[in-house]
């Protein structure tokens, strides 16, 4: 976790190309620790395809990946006007191969084999920018959320959250005081596996809030039906269309549990 005394945006979702399943595996595995949505695949023209329907933070692009190399899928994504910042990944060391790799469009490289912690290090950089440098501990009234150890408190208690549940918390705190929809809370705190019909945003929505808001006179997570959910301080509770106690008495309803 990164300790300096400010934090950036932290990565909602990312798309990695890799034909190697181990090294798949790994990232995925990894970055999933750490909160972020993660989208897989193994081949070049499916990297392309993902990165046209979906939106990402980042793209983790192997060079030696079959159908387009790591370097044409690089181009193409230039070539479609899209701007978002890639790292490629070479087994290949070869000072030809990194002047490739950038004048494809190509933001930054990593050489394989590499640790994790250097792959997170060059992805805070990529997406280090000055305009979206932010403290590292954000303040919605009362409630407290350190980005870089992933906690959250409020009033002094700490609260207990799941990967997931910060995720979405986190995704919430950055839009503060701005109602977001289904759509776009699955587009940026889950991955394409996300089904659209299921219940499991409400799910969250009422976990988030029971150990958010509880029995508070003050709550800060509020429904707004038919638009989405926001994360604020609202003087009319009257437009809330679901109390915290109507939440927990719903969250106690479902037979499932939805851990993810």
């Amino acid at each position: 976790m990164p300790s300096a005394k400010f934090a950036y945006d932290a990565l909602v979702r990312v798309l990695i190309a890799e034909d190697d399943p181990g090294v798949r595996r790994f990232v995925v595995k990894g970055l999933q620790e750490q909160a972020y949505a993660v989208d897989a695949v193994a081949t070049g023209p499916a990297a392309l395809e993902q990165a046209e329907i979906n939106s990402y933070d980042l793209i983790i692009l192997d060079v030696m990946l079959p159908g387009l190399s790591g370097f044409e899928v690089c181009r193409g994504l230039r070539e479609l006007g899209l701007k978002i910042p890639v790292l490629l990944l070479t087994a290949r060391d070869a000072v030809e191969d990194r002047v490739a790799g950038l004048d494809h469009g190509a933001d930054d490289y990593l050489t394989k084999p590499f640790e994790f912690r250097e792959l997170l290090a060059r992805m805070r950089a990529l997406l280090r920018r000055p305009a979206e440098l932010k403290p590292a501990q954000i303040h919605v009234a009362d409630l407290t959320l350190d980005t870089a150890a992933q906690t959250a408190n409020r009033a002094g208690r700490n609260i207990s959250l799941t990967h997931k549940e910060y995720a979405f918390l986190e995704y919430l705190v950055r839009n503060v005081n701005r109602v977001v929809g289904r759509a776009e809370i699955a587009e940026h705190v889950w991955d394409e596996h996300f089904d659209p019909f299921s219940n499991l945003i409400e799910v969250y929505i009422n976990r988030l809030r029971r150990k958010i808001d509880g029995s508070r006179e003050t709550p800060l997570l509020h429904t707004r039906r038919g638009a989405g959910y926001l994360l604020g301080v609202v003087e009319d509770q009257a437009e809330d269309s679901e109390s915290p106690a109507a939440a927990r008495g719903k969250t106690k309803s479902h037979g499932k549990r939805h851990d993810v």
